[in-house]
Order: structure tokens, then C-alpha cells, then sequence
């Protein structure tokens, strides 16, 4: 990807043009880091960049940004541009095409406004950012009030830098982001969502969500997680204080790579403790059906969001499901079978392991789920029925209650071993028709 970059900013120096690498590419490269893709920026206007390039697709030809298109891979090239006025807190009414200065110091953070020229093998900075790599510091350009005034995500952003790359964020620009916290819901839901992403994904999450929660946005974006503070929990089972401690120590327990929905099952799974909580004759504190309540809450949320259906299905599944551990031990070999073959069982056991690791330590049903799987793992889990609907049907079954409630029965017998065949599942069928006095629907009139 890099080389091909290269040969962009030679083509479009051939013809006359400055060009340069830009943003986060030169930052990462600069800070020994190879980057995910490249920007470059050049004094070339948008037309004549569609000239020079067979394949291009005018994203933000209005802003001077053409996409160039070099096989399976995408370079963004844009036209060196002051912006005017920010009206939205989202972006500029208008553009004028500038220098490579002019370019540098419209741009959010420092450390983000260095130029590399590839072809000469020279860095140009004109904001002070190579200075803010070096003492890590994410500083916003010029004066920070006025640079997050101009687009509300800056906030989130400058989070994110400051969680993925270990850096602090310098005094007058984290007073600028404490400011404008409230501000925050001038950006779209998608935008926000997936800044929110990125920072939860990365393996520095806790530090991002402690910055989300020191600035005030996590007050705003997420109150329902903000509501955890402070609510008490029985101290027998959760010795390390309250739900948002508890929380942010699941946070800290998560491997460095793990699912959007875990990360984000694991962030919501006990919002419903503070609706739920309540002293019972003893004294002692209940949440009665507060992953319930999770549940509802967490769709309101990710829909809030605009999360996709999967990704809401998904989490939702994590945060109601999360309670059902404590009685693994106890289920029948069917319904223990049925639990096992959900789809999103992978990312339950690892909820339920830091939740218990984050409270009371113990691993007796995550151990025996696990030690339980390897012993079923021989043959599915839930193997192909051995009655289907259609053979019912050939019976002169009609489909409605009685019908399904016939298969989960027999499905039910075959995961406990007591029927092995198509026959011995008609055999039961019969017997269970003939001396149970069930009276199967039929087709007959």
C-alpha cells in the first residue's frame, strides 16, 4: 500500500502539483507505526486529480476530496483548503483551496497536521505536532475552543488519540473538551457511534472510558452507564463496591481483542440494578429480574445508536442470558445441550468469567461448562431431528401447539440418549398418543 501511495505523489508531482502524505498516515509512520491507509494532500484542484487518475470517485469533490482507486485499495487525495465558518458544529459552509500551511493548521490535532513528502524524504510541519509526538501529548491546532467548536466529534476524537496512542491530553484542550461535553449531541448517532467503537474495540478501552467519564461525554451519551455510580451492591458477592466499579473492572479483565457485542454486553449487563434495586425483610439488596431490564435497556440504547439489528440481537442476547449461569449446574442434559448451541455462547462464557472475576472470584460453573462442552464434543450438540414437522404432517398432524410442543419433546428425549432412532421417536410418539391421553390435532375433518 505504501509503494502505491508513493507512485500517487510522484504522478501528481510529475505533472506539476505539490503532494504530500498526510494525517494520521504520517503520524503512525512517524511514531513507528504502520498505517492502515494513506491520505495525501496536494495543491492540485479535484478535476485535475480525476485527469491524472484512470479510477476515481468524487466523495467530497465540494471539499476538494477525490478518492483514487488503485486495485482492491482506496487513497483519498484532497486538495489543500482553509474551511469557513462552521455553522452546524459539523462542518464548514464553505472551502477555499489553499496552501499546504493553510491545509496543516484547519486540521483538529497536532499531532494529525504533519505532512511527509515521500518523494524527498523530508517531513513539514507547521503546527508543532512532530514536538507533541515526541512529549505525547495530544494538543488541539490553534486555539482548542474554537477548533472543537467547528466539529462536535473532535471531543470523541481526541479521546480516542489520546486511550489508542498513550498519550495525555495538554490542559487547555481538555478544558476545551470538559467544556463542550454537552455539545456533543450536535453529531450524528452514526458518527458518534462509531468513535464509540473504535475506542471500546481497542485494547486501551479502560483508559478511553475513564477519559469518557472524567471529560462528562459518558454522562451524555450514555447516562444509563453513568447511573451505575454509586449504586450498592450485597458486598458477599460483590466485595469491590459498586455496579460502575464492577463494571469498569470487567473492562480491565477483557482479553486485548474481543467482539463488539461482548465489549458492549459487558458495559451494559447490569444497567437494570439501579431501576431493579430494593432491600428485602432481611435487609439484604435484590435486583429481582434486573438483566431483563439490562436487556431493554441495552436495545434502547445501540437503537438510540443506530446499531445494527445483528449487533442489537447480539449484545441483547449476552445481557438477558447473563443470570442463567447459576443454575448450569442443575439443568438437564438437554436444556444444558441447548444452552451450550447458542450462537452466542463463546462471548457468554467470557461475560459471565469476568463477571465473576470482578466480583466473587469463583469459576465453579464456568469451569463446568467448559470441562462439559469437551465432553460433548463428539457429536452436535443439537444433532438433526429425528421427526420433523413434515413427518407429523404424513401422520395427519395439523401444525399449532400441540404440534411443536411434540417435537421439542422428542427433540428434548434425543438429547438425553433415550431415543436414537427415527423409529424409537415414532414408537414414543405412538405410545405417548395411545396412553398419555393426547389427542393429536388432524387434518380430518
Amino acid at each position: 500500500m505504501e509503494s502505491t501511495a508513493r507512485q500517487l505523489v510522484a504522478t501528481l508531482r510529475a505533472a506539476g502539483h505539490e503532494a504530500y502524505f498526510a494525517g494520521g498516515c504520517v503520524r503512525d509512520l512517524l511514531l513507528g507505526t504502520a498505517p492502515k491507509d494513506y491520505d495525501i494532500a496536494t495543491s492540485a484542484r479535484p478535476e485535475e486529480v480525476e485527469r491524472l487518475f484512470r479510477r476515481t470517485v468524487a466523495v467530497g469533490a465540494q471539499f476538494g476530496v477525490i478518492v483514487v482507486l488503485e486495485g482492491v485499495e482506496e487513497y483519498e487525495v484532497a486538495t489543500f483548503r482553509t474551511d469557513g465558518k462552521y455553522l452546524d458544529g459539523r462542518r464548514p459552509e464553505s472551502v477555499t483551496f489553499s496552501t499546504a500551511e493553510g491545509d496543516a493548521r484547519r486540521r483538529d490535532f497536532t499531532i494529525n497536521g504533519i505532512f511527509y513528502d515521500p518523494v524527498e524524504e523530508r517531513v513539514l510541519d507547521f503546527v508543532g505536532g512532530r514536538a507533541d509526538l515526541a512529549a505525547r501529548i495530544i494538543r488541539a491546532i490553534g486555539d482548542p475552543a474554537e477548533r472543537i467548536a467547528e466539529d462536535k466529534l473532535r471531543l470523541l476524537r481526541g479521546i480516542r488519540f489520546a486511550a489508542r496512542l498513550g498519550f495525555e491530553i495538554e490542559p487547555a484542550t481538555w478544558a476545551a473538551i470538559r467544556a463542550g461535553a454537552a455539545e456533543i449531541h450536535a453529531v450524528s448517532a452514526e458518527r458518534i457511534r462509531d468513535e464509540l467503537v473504535k475506542i471500546l474495540l481497542h485494547p486501551s478501552r479502560v483508559r478511553g472510558f475513564d477519559l469518557l467519564d472524567a471529560s462528562g461525554l459518558l454522562r451524555e451519551l450514555l447516562p444509563e452507564v453513568d447511573a451505575l455510580k454509586g449504586c450498592e451492591q450485597p458486598p458477599e458477592f460483590h466485595p469491590e463496591g459498586d455496579v460502575f466499579v464492577h463494571t469498569r473492572i470487567m473492562l480491565e479483565l477483557l482479553p486485548e481483542e474481543v467482539s463488539l457485542p461482548l465489549v458492549l454486553g459487558v458495559l451494559f449487563h447490569d444497567l437494570g440494578k439501579p431501576p431493579t434495586f430494593q432491600r428485602d425483610a432481611t435487609g439484604r439488596i435484590r435486583f429481582n429480574g434486573h438483566e431483563y431490564v439490562s436487556a431493554e435497556l441495552t436495545r434502547a440504547i445501540l437503537t438510540r445508536l443506530r446499531f445494527s439489528n445483528a449487533e442489537i440481537e447480539a449484545t441483547d442476547a449476552l445481557v438477558r442470558n447473563h443470570m442463567a449461569f447459576k443454575d448450569v449446574q442443575h439443568m438437564r442434559v438437554a436444556k444444558l445441550k441447548r444452552f451450550l448451541a447458542r450462537e452466542t455462547i463463546d462471548d457468554e462464557l467470557e461475560l459471565h468469567r469476568v463477571d465473576c472475576l470482578s466480583s466473587h472470584g469463583l469459576l465453579d460453573n464456568y469451569d463446568f461448562l467448559l470441562a462439559k462442552r469437551e465432553e460433548f464434543a463428539s457429536e452436535p450438540l443439537i444433532p438433526p431431528p429425528l421427526i420433523t414437522g413434515h413427518d407429523l404432517i404424513a401422520l395427519g398432524w395439523k401444525p399449532g401447539p400441540l404440534f411443536k410442543e411434540m417435537l421439542d419433546a422428542i427433540q428434548t428425549q434425543q438429547l438425553e440418549g433415550t431415543l436414537r432412532t427415527r423409529e424409537h421417536a415414532l414408537d414414543w410418539l405412538g405410545r405417548m398418543v395411545g396412553s398419555e391421553g393426547i389427542e393429536p390435532p388432524t387434518n380430518s375433518v
